[in-house]
Formats: C-alpha cells, sequence, structure tokens
C-alpha cells in the first residue's frame, strides 16, 4: 500500500501528529503550507474578525497553499490531518482537496482537538474529493503509540 500522509498545522500539534503517523506506518509525509502563514493573532477564534474567524464564515474560501504538491497517482492512501476548527476542517484542507484527483484513493482525516471531535469533517471531505472513499477518521491527541497507530491504519485497509 502506497500511503501518503498530508497534513496542515497551525501551531505545530498536527504536525507531531503527523509525523508519529508517518513514521508509524511508513508513510511519506507531506506538509500543506499556507502562502501566507498565520499568525497567533490569525488563529484568535475569540475574535469574530480574526482571519480563521472570517475563513471559516465562508464557506466559499480557499486560502492558497504554497507549492503544487504531491503527485497523488503514486497513492492509494491519503491520511489527511488538521486542527479541527469550528468543528470541522480548516478552508486550506478544502483547498488541498479541491486541487488533486483522490479518485479511487481512500482518504482518511484524523485531527487534533482541544476539545471537540472530528465534527462534520470526513462528510464535508467526501463532498471535496469525489470519486474517494473518505473514512470515519480519528482524533490523534496526546501521546500516540506506534503500535496502536499501525494497528488503527492497517485496520482501515480491510
Amino acid at each position: 500500500m502506497n500511503t501518503l500522509v498530508a497534513y496542515f498545522s497551525a501551531t505545530g500539534t498536527t504536525a507531531r501528529a503527523a509525523r508519529e503517523l508517518a513514521g508509524a506506518i511508513n508513510a511519506d509525509l507531506f506538509e500543506i503550507v499556507p502562502e501566507k502563514p498565520y499568525t497567533s493573532a490569525d488563529l484568535n477564534w475569540n475574535d469574530k474578525n480574526s482571519r480563521s474567524s472570517r475563513e471559516m464564515a465562508d464557506e466559499k474560501c480557499r486560502p492558497a497553499v504554497k507549492g503544487d504538491g504531491p503527485d497523488m497517482s503514486a497513492y492509494d492512501t491519503v491520511f489527511v490531518g488538521f486542527p479541527i476548527w469550528w468543528y470541522m476542517e480548516p478552508r486550506i484542507i478544502d483547498t488541498f482537496l479541491e486541487a488533486h484527483d483522490f479518485s479511487g484513493k481512500t482518504v482518511v482525516p484524523f485531527a487534533t482537538s482541544g476539545g471537540s471531535g472530528l465534527g462534520k469533517a470526513p462528510q464535508r471531505m467526501a463532498t471535496l474529493a469525489p470519486g474517494s472513499t473518505v473514512t470515519e477518521g480519528r482524533l490523534l491527541n496526546g501521546r500516540l503509540d506506534a503500535d496502536d497507530l499501525r494497528a488503527w491504519a492497517e485496520g482501515l485497509a480491510r
């Protein structure tokens, strides 16, 4: 199984989870980097005028991603990681999903969150990656165990 772990991390938390996952399942790793980096003020969810608040309030918002991204034809399974924003994936994940052809691939959401689950992310991601199979996904918070991550990934292949 050719596997990619692609992720967006605003504070480093999701990056750590992505690195641990990729290492545990021997997958390629790709960071989804915003063309314009997010500042602390941009991420202030208590400020309705912050960049992240404005992006999440606009269904059509697609923040630009730096670079072209990986050649998706090389992968069967793509784990897509992100922090949970407003009970779903950040809009930059939408940009990434719409920029690539995931037809015939398994897309596995994983997220980090301070207090909520994956929310509507898997259902939304399925509409943004037509022709793919999007799984329920999983939160990867706290201390992660490589054996547990491998077992989870292997279970998806069944």
